[in-house]
């Protein structure tokens, strides 16, 4: 039996177009009855292969300062990961939202010429995470509530409950505030070409940073659970 964690979700809602990362991950939290931080982050496995394209961009970009051998080492990098899957015949579904990620990031700044370019495609989503986190807020139909709501099997009763409602408000207001302090950060060390700077607050703000908005949110959205979910059976009688 393999001791490597095993990768969130069936293999048929784990592919990259029907899972993105974060609904991936947010739906591995709030489907556990306990926080699983290996699990939520795709498996320690996961963590690594998401983070090393990033380590070896800004490594290269320090040693050598041009904008090509960095593109190249973090796509290389990216490459090798995907073949190494392939010869142990695991899966290759979160290795290829990876790739899908650092191919965005190695064209525009191939085009650009500018290697904080590099990391352009990510800010972006964040960008586009936030917005649509805050109009689901403003409609009343919390991100973080709708997901909850098909794990547990109740559709939108959710809604009718004022404290849970207000819960998944509270939810999905977390993951707001990590995008928020993403971009916060991110951006102006793009605008002021800081290439280093921006990897380095990219790979802390990553992974690491996203698994600790999964626990708080899993926190707040566990705590509004009905009461027939946090209650242990009663137990039969003698």
């Amino acid at each position: 039996m393999s001791d490597e964690p095993r990768e969130t979700g069936d293999a048929g809602a784990n592919t990259p177009a029907a899972r993105p990362e974060v609904a991936r991950g947010l739906g591995q939290a709030l489907n556990s009855e306990e926080f699983n931080l290996a699990e939520a982050v795709g498996g320690w496995r996961g963590f690594a292969e998401a983070a090393a394209p990033g380590v070896v961009f800004v490594a290269a970009y320090l040693i050598d300062g041009s904008m090509q051998v960095p593109v190249i080492a973090a796509v290389v990098t990216m490459l090798i990961l995907v073949a190494v899957r392939l010869v142990q015949r695991s899966s290759i579904q979160q290795a290829l939202s990876g790739a899908v990620g650092v191919a965005i990031g190695a064209i525009w700044a191939w085009r650009t010429g500018e290697p904080s370019d590099y990391f352009v495609g990510g800010l972006w989503l964040n960008g586009a995470y936030l917005v649509g986190l805050v109009i689901s807020m403003l409609v009343r139909w919390p991100a973080v509530g709708i997901v909850a709501g098909l794990l547990r099997g109740e559709g939108t009763g959710w809604r009718t409950r004022r404290g849970e409602m207000r819960a998944m408000q509270v939810a999905t207001a977390i993951l707001v505030a990590m995008f928020a302090l993403r971009l916060a950060v991110q951006v102006p060390l793009y605008l002021s070409d800081q290439v280093a700077a921006l990897g380095t607050a990219r790979l802390a703000m990553g992974v690491p940073l996203f698994a600790l908005t999964l626990w708080a949110v899993w926190i707040v959205v566990r705590s509004a659970a009905p009461a027939s979910e946090t209650q242990d059976p009663p137990q039969p009688t003698r």
